[in-house]
């Protein structure tokens, strides 16, 4: 499992949550594990992969996906994350098309307003028994 994708995620916003929950939902496969980025586990992946500066401010405004040895922010990640997912989600990956300038900028704008539109929670998402294999401690 160690060679799986990590999806690093804001844990405690309410929209990085429920992406988390829609991903679980709707893999072809059981295969993407999670990781807070306020974790330690978290920090260490973003420091191995040279991303400290996602949690340099009080709040990160990107998840990550690491994939292949590689770590992918904003939308980039977001669509490499679509691949994982059963049709019609899968079919997300058409995002490829749009340039990234205005991939990235409808994505700063929803990370910008997220904790606004949906919340923030107190501390970060608790997996369930059955999730917890799945979550980076």
């Amino acid at each position: 499992m160690r060679d799986s994708p990590i999806l690093l995620f804001d844990g405690v916003c309410n929209l990085c949550s429920r992406a988390v929950q829609f991903i679980v939902d709707h893999e072809t496969a059981p295969t993407i594990r999670f990781c807070s980025l306020q974790s330690e586990a978290g920090r260490a992946l973003l420091a191995e992969h040279g991303m400290l500066h996602v949690i340099a401010e009080a709040d990160p405004d990107t998840m990550v996906f690491v994939e292949g040895g590689r770590a992918y922010e904003r939308s980039t990640g977001a669509l490499r994350v679509s691949r994982y997912l059963r049709a019609p989600w899968r079919w997300i990956q058409l995002g490829w098309i749009v340039p990234r300038i205005l991939r990235d900028l409808v994505y700063r704008v929803v990370a910008k307003n997220r904790y606004r539109w949906f919340g923030k929670s107190d501390s970060c998402l608790v997996p369930t028994k059955e999730l917890k294999a799945r979550f980076l401690a």
